[in-house]
């Protein structure tokens, strides 16, 4: 039976890395994405060419209209989700704690925290046997910021991925018992244009000498974590986390 599994954040980067493998890996795999139309149409069509099954969803993960709205195409479009992976995310320029503001700090945690508790939400309601569901798995990617800290960087980042991890192994122990398994993990200095976000696309070359393995690591790195997480290998796995970050 094919499995449906809905990435967020799914058109660049380590969500499109996690889209390639699971096509692969024989997922029917759901892209959630908010704005590059251009990339998501393109990873489509790049897991189509190599015999997989994708659609692309645009929605914003930190409206909760549009959650909901991403989940109900899912469901008519797709069938039963099998598989979340709460990915989306946003940083902002590099700045001190001093010169932020309220509108910055919120625009971080309303995408960052918010929208994966709204996604949860919804997986868990169509997931769960509680709710008549047949069970699932979710993996939440978080960073290696949320124990750093990425003082002088992006604090507010950090601090909402801390969050991210405390929804995981909260969540993980309320569904544990409703079929659901919930766990994390936590990138490193990984190559993605998310660096360029903040103001720094070259952040990975100046930082990768602080890596003991001495270089930054690739999203299909990740992807391999996190599939392997949603898989049966890991099936007494839950409200853990794997840090994919070189030993950083």
């Amino acid at each position: 039976m094919t499995q449906t599994i809905l990435i967020t954040g799914g058109g660049r980067g380590i969500g499109a890395a996690c889209a390639h493998l699971a096509a692969r890996q024989g997922y029917q795999v759901c892209i959630g994405y908010r704005s590059d139309d251009e990339a998501a149409s393109n990873l489509v069509r790049a897991i189509g060419d190599a015999g997989g099954t994708a659609l692309a969803i645009r929605a914003d993960v930190a409206d909760e209209q549009e959650v909901e709205r991403l989940f109900a195409e899912v469901d008519a479009r797709c069938g039963p989700l099998d598989a979340l992976v709460n990915n989306a995310g946003v940083l902002a320029r590099q700045m001190r704690v001093d010169e932020m503001d309220a509108a910055r700090i919120r625009r971080i945690l309303d995408t960052n925290v918010v929208g994966a508790f709204l996604c949860a939400r919804e997986a868990v309601r169509r997931m769960s046997t509680r709710h008549g569901g047949r069970g699932g798995a979710i993996v939440n990617v978080s960073s290696r910021a949320a124990v750093l800290g990425s003082a002088g960087e992006y604090v507010d980042y950090a601090a909402s991925k801390a969050a991210l991890d405390t929804l995981t192994i909260g969540l993980a122990k309320e569904v544990a018992g409703e079929g659901i398994r919930v766990n994390g993990v936590r990138p490193g200095l990984i190559h993605t244009t998310m660096h360029a976000d903040g103001g720094e696309s070259g952040r990975v070359a100046r930082l990768q000498s602080s890596v003991p393995m001495g270089r930054g690591g690739e999203p299909e790195e990740v992807a391999r974590a996190v599939l392997w997480l949603l898989s049966d290998q890991a099936s007494y796995t839950t409200g853990s986390f794997i840090e994919v970050s070189g030993g950083r």
